[in-house]
């Protein structure tokens, strides 16, 4: 019998889900290099002043009313938007309020 780890299923790791000595994982992203490539030309070709000009430019169009520019600006800014749901928000703080009421705390 092969006790080599195998290269699929639980048998290539270790109890804490490590992968096991000789198993050598997965065979990696096989576009990674052409990307890291590509990635070096770009950065090569776009100045510090090239991207000012470009955020300037978005700037303007999203002042201008362009939506698709506003919302492009702030979600590289802030982040995309997290789904809230109010809701259940005010729900839990309902409920938090109504804890503290009951051990006598204040808010």
């Amino acid at each position: 019998m092969n006790d080599s780890p195998s290269t699929n299923g639980d048998n290539g790791r270790q109890a804490g889900g490590r992968f096991a000595q000789g198993n050598a994982g997965g065979p990696g992203n096989p576009h990674a290099k052409r990307v890291a490539k590509l990635r070096t030309a770009l950065f090569k070709a776009v100045s510090p002043d090239d991207l000012k000009a470009v955020v300037a430019a978005l700037l303007k169009s999203a002042k201008g009313g362009d939506v698709a520019a506003a919302r492009e600006l702030l979600q590289r800014l802030l982040g995309p938007p997290e789904a809230l749901d109010f809701v259940e928000r005010l729900e839990g703080m309902e409920q938090k309020i109504a804890a503290m009421q009951e051990r006598g705390e204040k808010w």
